[in-house]
C-alpha cells in the first residue's frame, strides 16, 4: 500500500474501538470502580498497577509506566509495527486502510498482489480443464480430499510447458515484468525466461488479509525438488509468512491454539478431518516472526515433529526462538508423532479425535526442556546434576521476567535438589515509574496547561481564552499553542486521537505521561483551572511587557500608540493588586 495513513481515519478507528475489549481479548481485566485492572504485562508485579479506561481509551501502568492507546498498546504487546497495528484494527472493524496521496510515498504492491490473485484463478482453472489435469485429480482423489476442501484452500494445478502461464498474460508486457518480480517466471542462462512451475500440485499462500503473496508446488512423478516455493519477493518473505494462518483464522471464529506442522499437504489433510487450527512453516525453520506472528493470534502454541532425531533436534531450534517470547500467559508444547508417521499418514489412521487428544497431550515446553537437557546428565550423579543446572540456567535467562520464569527456576531446583536463582537484572527496556495522582498546583504553568488540554480536550472550545501569553519566549509554548489550535479546528478529537497526533514526534511520550496522571478535577473544574493557567500566563506576558516599556520610556520615550499600552497595561496590574489584596483580607 502506498502513503500515509490520514490522520482523520486514526481518529475515526480509535473512536471505534473499546480498548477494553481489545486488551481484555489478550489480557483478562477486573472491574475496578469506573476502570478496569489487571497485572502490567510489561513488567513483573504481584499487585495489579495496570489500569484501562474505557473514558479515556486509554491504558497506563502505575509501576512502570507503560501507556497508550488501542495502537499503542498492540505495538508494545503484540509487538507490532505502527502501520500494521492500524491494520489490525480497521481488519476488527471491518474498515479498508485509506492512503493520501504525495510525494513521499511507499511501493504500491497491489498491481504485484492482483498478478499473483490471476496466478492462483489460472491454476485452479487448470486443475478443472487441462487435459492433463487427470493425474492431478488422481493424486488428489487419493489423498481423499473433497472439493469444498480445494475451494477452501485454492489449490490449482500448473501445466506442464514452459510459458503455459506466461502465454495466458497474452503479451501484457506489465504483467509478464510482474510475473518475473514475484517469482512466477524464471530465467535460464541464455537469459530466456519461463514459467517457473510445471507439471505441480499448486497451494497458493496467503497474508493475513488473504492476499495471494506466493506459492507452493508439489510435484508429480519424478523428479527433484518435490516441493517448490516461491523465492523471495517484494510481497513474499518465508521466514514470516504461515501456510494456512488465514485460512485457520476464516474457519475458526475463536482460535486458541495452533498447530504447527511441516508440509502443506499436512495443513490440508487436518482441515479435511475438521482440524482447521493448522499452520505450516514453508520450508523453513520455526523463525522469531513466525512466533510473534503467532502469538499475536493465539496464546498456544503446538509444535508438531516426527519422532526421529531429525524431529527431536527441530524441535530444539523451535524451543530456543521460542523462549525470548515466553511471556506469561503464552503456552507452548511440542507433539512427536510415532516413527515413520505424519500427521497426514496418522489422521488417516487413528481418526481426527485420537488427534486432537494427541494434540492436547503433547509436552509443555518446561518439560521438554529439562527432560532433554537431563538425557545428557547423569542427574543420579551431584556431578550431573551440577551440569544439568548449568547448562539449565543460561537458557531461563532467556525467558522474559514474570511467573514463568521464576516456576521454570522452581521446576529446575526441583530436579537438580539445591536452590537455584535466576540472575536478577532489569528487564530491558523498563519504563521510568510514574505516580498516580500527579498534582497540577505542583506543574509549572505552561505544563498544566498542556496537561488539562490532554486530559480534556473540551477545554479549547471554552469562549474567550487569553490569548497574550502566546507572546511569551518560555518552554513549551509552540506547543500549547499548537495543541489548542487543533483542538479549537478540530473539536471531535479525543486524548487518544490526540496522542497518536504527537506518536512520531519527540514530545510525544512526555505528553502520554501527562495523560496517564489522574488529576484530581471534575471536566467542569479542568476548565476553569484552564482558563485560569492562560489568564496566568497571560498576566506574565503583560508583566514582561510592561517592564520592557517603562525601560524605554526611562531611556527614549515612547511613542503614542506605546504609551496607550502601557496605561491600558498599569491599569491591569492595579486593577489585579487590589483583588489580590481583597482576597487576603480577613
Amino acid at each position: 500500500m502506498a502513503g500515509k495513513i490520514p490522520a482523520p481515519f486514526i481518529d475515526e478507528l480509535l473512536n471505534r474501538v473499546d480498548i477494553v475489549d481489545l486488551i481484555n481479548s489478550r489480557l483478562p481485566l477486573k472491574k475496578a470502580g469506573k476502570d478496569y485492572q489487571a497485572c502490567c504485562p510489561f513488567h513483573d508485579e504481584k499487585t495489579p498497577s495496570f489500569t484501562v479506561s474505557r473514558e479515556k481509551q486509554f491504558f497506563h501502568c502505575f509501576g512502570c509506566g507503560a501507556h497508550g492507546s488501542a495502537i499503542g498498546f498492540l505495538m508494545d504487546y503484540d509487538q507490532m509495527e505502527f502501520v500494521e497495528a492500524v491494520e489490525e484494527l480497521a481488519a476488527r472493524e471491518g474498515l479498508q486502510v485509506p492512503r493520501e496521496k504525495g510525494q513521499k510515498q511507499g511501493p504500491d504492491y497491489r498491481p504485484l498482489y492482483a498478478t499473483l490473485e490471476k496466478a492462483a484463478q489460472f491454476y485452479c482453472s487448470q486443475l478443472r480443464t487441462h487435459p492433463d489435469s487427470q493425474r492431478a485429480i488422481d493424486y488428489i482423489e487419493k489423498r481423499g480430499l473433497s472439493g469444498e476442501i480445494l475451494a477452501d484452500f485454492s489449490i490449482g494445478f500448473a501445466p506442464p510447458g514452459f510459458h503455459q502461464l506466461m502465454d495466458h498474460a497474452m503479451g501484457d508486457a506489465d504483467e509478464l515484468k510482474r510475473l518475473w518480480v514475484t517469482g512466477m517466471t524464471t530465467e535460464s542462462e541464455g537469459g530466456r525466461r519461463y514459467d517457473r512451475f510445471r507439471e505441480r500440485i499448486m497451494f497458493p499462500i496467503h497474508n493475513h488479509r488473504g492476499d495471494t503473496i506466493g506459492f507452493g508446488g508439489r510435484l508429480l512423478g519424478d523428479g527433484k525438488p518435490k516441493y517448490l516455493n516461491s523465492p523471495e519477493t517484494p510481497v513474499f518473505h518465508k521466514g514470516r509468512e504461515l501456510y494456512g494462518l488465514y485460512e485457520a483464522r476464516k474457519s475458526v471464529r475463536q482460535l486458541e491454539r495452533l498447530l504447527v506442522v511441516e508440509g502443506y499437504m499436512d495443513v490440508v489433510t487436518l482441515a479435511q478431518f475438521g482440524i482447521r487450527n493448522v499452520v505450516a512453516t514453508l520450508g523453513t525453520a520455526t523463525t522469531p516472526d513466525h512466533l510473534q506472528r503467532l502469538f499475536r493470534t493465539v496464546p498456544e502454541v503446538v509444535f508438531c515433529f516426527d519422532g526421529d532425531r531429525a524431529g527431536a533436534d527441530a524441535a530444539w531450534k523451535a524451543l530456543e526462538t521460542a523462549l525470548p517470547l515466553m511471556r506469561d500467559g503464552r503456552e507452548a508444547r511440542f507433539l512427536f508423532l510415532p516413527q515413520g508417521e505424519d500427521p497426514d499418514s496418522l489422521i488417516r489412521k487413528e481418526g481426527a479425535e485420537a488427534f486432537r487428544q494427541r494434540i492436547k497431550s503433547g509436552a509443555p515446553l518446561s518439560r521438554f526442556l529439562l527432560d532433554h537437557l537431563a538425557i545428557q546428565c547423569d542427574t543420579d550423579s551431584t556431578e550431573g546434576r551440577v551440569r544439568l543446572a548449568e547448562r539449565a540456567k543460561p537458557l531461563l535467562n532467556q525467558l522474559p521476567e514474570g511467573l514463568f520464569r521464576k516456576m521454570m527456576y522452581r521446576r529446575l531446583t526441583e530436579r537438580v535438589g539445591e536452590q537455584i536463582t535466576g540472575s536478577s537484572g532489569t528487564p530491558s527496556g523498563k519504563r521510568m515509574k510514574v505516580r498516580p495522582g500527579t498534582s497540577l498546583s505542583t506543574m509549572p504553568p505552561v505544563r498544566r496547561a498542556i496537561a488539562l488540554l490532554i486530559n480534556n480536550p473540551a477545554c479549547a472550545q471554552a469562549a474567550n481564552l487569553p490569548e497574550e501569553w502566546k507572546s511569551l519566549d518560555l518552554p513549551g509554548i509552540p506547543l500549547l499553542k499548537e495543541l489548542l489550535e487543533l483542538l479549537q479546528s478540530q473539536p471531535n478529537i479525543t486524548t487518544v486521537a490526540l496522542l497518536e497526533r504527537w506518536r512520531h514526534r519527540p514530545e510525544g511520550k512526555h505528553l502520554g505521561r501527562m495523560a496517564a496522571a489522574m488529576l484530581p478535577l471534575p471536566d467542569a473544574g479542568q476548565e476553569r483551572e484552564f482558563r485560569d493557567t492562560l489568564e496566568n500566563l497571560s498576566s506574565q506576558s503583560g508583566n514582561l511587557e510592561w517592564e520592557a516599556l517603562v525601560a524605554k520610556a526611562a531611556k527614549a520615550g515612547l511613542n503614542e500608540q506605546e504609551k496607550r499600552r502601557l496605561s491600558e497595561l498599569s491599569k491591569k496590574k492595579a486593577k489585579l493588586s487590589s483583588a489580590k489584596v481583597g482576597m487576603e483580607k480577613p
